[in-house]
């Protein structure tokens, strides 16, 4: 059989495959704490936790999710909340009670909100305080949905220093303030009750958590990964990457997302690492954090990048510690790559993964990396690019859909086995999930992104799915009809385009800040569309469809002209 074209650039001393361990994704923490007890293990704002205490902390919470709130195998509970300690306790403390994390992101409101907690049917929520309001209306007690019965709120303070000098958000430093809700209970309170948990019974091919990844019908699906997926890509990462226990990883990029998750949590506890948690970006912030613990590798987007290396006191830091900065969900511009070429002797590393992958399927060799690329299959994973419409494989250099097959793959959508179904193929004899993105590889066997098959918005590495954005428009009173398109950002690389028919009632009434503002409220805030243009009417297919395609190949045409002029 002909090895891949890509093997003649695999990094050097390294298996194509992996031997995983045999066990729950708590274990890791567990060794981690026996190896190095006195070890950071994370840094919020000066403040340091040692894995000691993590270890200690996340099994007091476990006991009481198993005593309090009836956690056990396969349960789901919630996990809303900004990159903290209180985050990584909470992931594992699910984990060490059996249960099922539902990551979800900080900045829903709601009403999006409630599609999760009503389809992962969970039991439970480990919520910030500055983000309960908007979970508070969904809690059983509150006549929302039934089985969320428990609510465990914490303050960002918590875990702040006595004293720092960094800046340091508002919302971080609030105080504690007393949940009122029936079904609230303080952090605090709970990690005072000094609870032990129960056996572990969880083992690799028990669900471990499942991130929500949207869709083209604009309701987001629950991705199942068990705990063996979730460890092939976290040690996969830490091989690839070639790190250490004295790493020191950035954790900038969100921890509910599988990027974050993966790079800046789980494979940081893996190795017995330290990472440094911020819950917003902050350049200045971050600069001064890499200089003063030694960060050594950084996972990102590229307009991070792009903002700490235009920050105008940069000379002043010291930021000679860095050894690996690597991201994907965006190309990164050659101009600001050669920047930091320039600055720290290394280049930016891009990779590829979905929600449906946890993170990595493909990631430029770190000895040689290829531009805007996104790089080969990792370990033991096969990739190919076939022709939508036929299923067959295409010639090399040719654009198709990216197939993907490997130990990271989920297992499935959840409630859905239509959605899941129609997600895999069978292939040359094997099963494949249909990435849904289209992409051509070269003459070495490097893949490159040439569009998506989906119809998706990629805003700073954040998915928009414009009919998830259009069902929360068609809310608002005045429209009458919405279509969401991209429309090209210099410094998103794209953002979200609203074209509306207003109701004629409303015709000169509504202004486009008007419907913005009330979008900035109704949904989060990587949704909201930054512009909005009235159209009298939308194009319809013969069917009565929206063609939206033909609205986004003419917004496409108008920045093309605009930046040709």
């Amino acid at each position: 059989m002909t090895a891949p074209l890509h093997y003649r650039f695999w990094p050097k001393n390294l298996p194509f495959d992996l031997v995983l361990p045999q066990t729950s994704l708590y274990y890791n923490l567990e060794v981690a704490a026996t190896r190095y007890p006195s070890k950071t293990a994370t840094i919020f704002y000066d403040a340091i936790l040692d894995y000691r205490t993590l270890r200690q902390q996340v099994d007091a919470l476990a006991g009481w999710l198993e005593a309090h709130c009836g956690i056990g195998r396969g349960d789901r509970v919630l996990l809303f909340m900004q990159n903290s300690p209180q985050f990584i306790i909470g992931y594992y403390a699910i984990l060490r009670a059996n249960g099922f994390v539902v990551p979800v992101n900080p900045m829903l409101k709601t009403e999006e909100l409630r599609h999760y907690a009503e389809d992962s049917a969970a039991k439970a929520v480990l919520c910030a305080q500055d983000i309960f309001a908007q979970i508070e209306p969904l809690l059983a007690a509150n006549g929302g949905v039934p089985s969320l019965r428990h609510a465990l709120v914490t303050a960002y303070s918590e875990y702040l220093p006595a004293s720092t000098e960094l800046t340091v958000p508002d919302f971080v430093r609030a105080p504690v303030v007393q949940p009122t809700s029936p079904e609230a209970i303080p952090w605090s309170e709970a990690l005072d009750e000094g609870r032990t948990p129960g056996p572990l019974l969880a083992g690799p091919d028990d669900w471990c958590v499942m991130p929500y990844t949207s869709g083209t019908t604009g309701k987001p699906k629950g991705c199942i990964h068990t705990h063996r997926s979730v460890m092939h890509t976290a040690i996969a990462q830490a091989v690839w990457g070639q790190g250490l226990a004295n790493s020191v990883m950035l954790g900038v990029v969100p921890l509910f997302h599988v990027t974050g998750m993966q790079a800046c949590m789980n494979m940081v506890l893996y190795l017995g690492a330290s990472v440094v948690l911020l819950p917003r970006w902050d350049r200045a912030v971050a600069a001064a954090m890499i200089e003063r613990y030694r960060v050594t590798a950084w996972t990102n987007v590229p307009t991070m990048v792009v903002d700490l290396l235009a920050l105008p006191d940069l000379d002043r830091y010291d930021l000679s510690s860095m050894q690996r900065v690597s991201g994907g969900g965006a190309a990164m511009p050659e101009a600001v790559a050669q920047k930091m070429r320039d600055m720290w002797g290394i280049d930016y590393v891009e990779g590829y993964g979905l929600s449906e992958t946890i993170a990595p399927s493909h990631s430029n060799p770190p000895d040689r990396p290829k531009k805007q690329c996104l790089g080969i299959p990792i370990f033991g994973t096969e990739s190919k690019v076939i022709n939508p419409d036929t299923l067959e494989e295409v010639s090399q250099g040719e654009t198709g859909e990216v197939i993907t097959r490997g130990p990271q793959v989920f297992q499935g959508y959840w409630n859905d086995p239509e959605k899941t179904s129609a997600a895999f193929i069978e292939f040359q004899g094997k099963r494949w999930f249909r990435t849904g993105d289209l992409a051509r590889i070269d003459e070495d066997g490097y893949f490159f992104l040439v569009d998506r098959l989906k119809r998706m918005i990629n805003a700073s590495g954040f998915k928009v799915w414009p009919a998830e954005v259009e069902s929360m428009l068609y809310r608002h009173p005045a429209i009458q009809e919405a279509c969401v398109i991209a429309t090209r950002d210099s410094y998103r690389g794209e953002t979200v385009k609203a074209l509306i028919v207003l109701r004629p009632e409303f015709k000169t009434q509504v202004a486009a800040e008007a419907i913005i503002e009330w979008a900035r409220e109704n949904m989060a805030a990587y949704k909201v569309p930054r512009q909005v243009e009235f159209l009298d009417v939308l194009p319809k297919s013969g069917t009565g469809k929206i063609m939206w395609r033909v609205l986004q190949e003419q917004e496409a045409a108008r920045s093309n002209s605009e930046r040709a002029a």
